[in-house]
């Protein structure tokens, strides 16, 4: 007797298992799911900071006109009590990351924090009628375009080319 109902525990578990296995599957069948396994970035809207820093700081406050849709700004920051520091964040169109960054602080401490590390290259570029000066490496291997001016320190950095940066640097306007 102890033997027969030993041999229904074990089918009854395996039939549950059965069970529980084909529910699991259904589910992740029909329940929608993203396989590329990366959330989609946000867009956010910096009207309002831009008007805010643009009045605040003790510099013509930077931002892009012009660019196409598939410049998407991700992340906006200022901070008046921080050497009235501007932030403005995009993903490009080939998914890269470029940051706009401005500050009254120290250049070298700015530039280095700002570019996470990237050094100086002899390369320069006339972008707008100035001269930036390109960056390279450091952490992440970002690139850097800087341009110091008489009142702060402007950098355009990120992940993104050369040519992705010139390319903000060169829409960026003031106002």
């Amino acid at each position: 007797m102890a033997g027969t109902k030993g041999k229904k525990t074990v089918g009854s578990l395996v039939l549950s298992m059965g069970a529980t296995v084909l529910a699991a599957g259904c589910i992740y069948m029909f329940v929608p799911h993203d396989e590329s396994g990366d959330p989609p970035v946000k867009r956010v809207d910096y009207r309002v900071e831009l008007l805010t820093a643009r009045r605040a700081a003790a510099y013509p406050v930077a931002a892009p006109e012009g660019l196409t849709k598939s410049w998407k700004p991700t992340s906006v920051r200022y901070d008046g009590s921080n050497f009235d520091t501007w932030h403005l964040g995009f993903h490009d169109p080939e998914g890269q990351y470029v940051g706009i960054e401005q500050s009254t602080e120290k250049p070298v401490t700015f530039i280095d924090r700002a570019s996470q590390g990237a050094t100086a290259t002899s390369a320069t570029q006339r972008i707008g009628g100035e001269t930036w000066r390109r960056y390279k490496g450091g952490e992440y291997d970002y690139k850097a375009l800087v341009l110091k001016g008489d009142k702060s320190t402007t950098v355009v950095t990120g992940t993104a080319s050369f040519a992705q940066l010139t390319k903000m640097a060169e829409a960026l306007r003031t106002k």
